[in-house]
């Protein structure tokens, strides 16, 4: 595995992610029924917001997953959670597989996610918001280090928000790499490709 990034174009990458939120493993990213030309419009409102932006992740040059990042004081979680200096949300959709799933697969996509953010320096702690329904992903995220802080109510769906400060994703991050034997039963729990945040 070898994950790049690169610049989400709404015209250009619009029929392949619609190929990918339509599917029903992607029911949590709330676009089963959009058309082409949704996506379009969508993301073409995210990309030109200012506060809100996607990129698409490559594997070894292959599109593999969508990653969104953006400022939550300026999106539906501001006033309902004291936004600190240094958030910054996250959102990510990783492919179907176009072959066999992989085990982990999903939390190496998202441990180089958190790891690019982080790479900021003006970025202190990561906050997603999925659905309170989505149970692969909560256990995903606490696999890297996200805190549950409770459920809140966004205009389409109840969702658990969480927190990842640098601090716990280094520590999470060691852990996931540490031998066999010396993993908590959670970091040994596998993950399949195909989780929607």
């Amino acid at each position: 595995m070898s994950f790049t990034f690169r610049c989400f174009d709404p015209d250009a990458d619009a029929q392949l992610l619609h190929s990918w939120v339509t599917r029903p493993y992607a029911s949590f990213w709330g676009m089963q029924s959009a058309t082409v030309a949704d996506v379009v419009a969508e993301y073409s409102k995210i990309q030109s917001s200012g506060h809100h932006h996607a990129l698409l992740g490559l594997d070894d040059g292959v599109p593999a997953f969508l990653m969104e990042e953006y400022l939550p004081v300026r999106s539906p979680l501001a006033g309902l959670y004291a936004v600190q200096p240094g958030d910054i949300g996250m959102h990510l959709l990783v492919a179907p597989p176009a072959g066999p799933p992989r085990t982990g697969y999903t939390a190496a996509v998202m441990e180089a996610v958190l790891d690019r953010l982080f790479a900021k320096d003006r970025v202190e702690r990561v906050v997603v918001e999925p659905d309170a329904r989505n149970h692969k992903i909560h256990v995903l995220n606490e696999r890297l280090g996200f805190q549950p802080a409770g459920e809140v109510v966004l205009p389409d769906k109840r969702a658990l928000l969480s927190f990842c400060t640098r601090e716990a994703f280094h520590t999470a991050r060691a852990a996931l790499h540490s031998p066999p034997g010396h993993q908590s039963p959670i970091h040994q729990s596998p993950i399949r490709q195909g989780v929607s945040l």
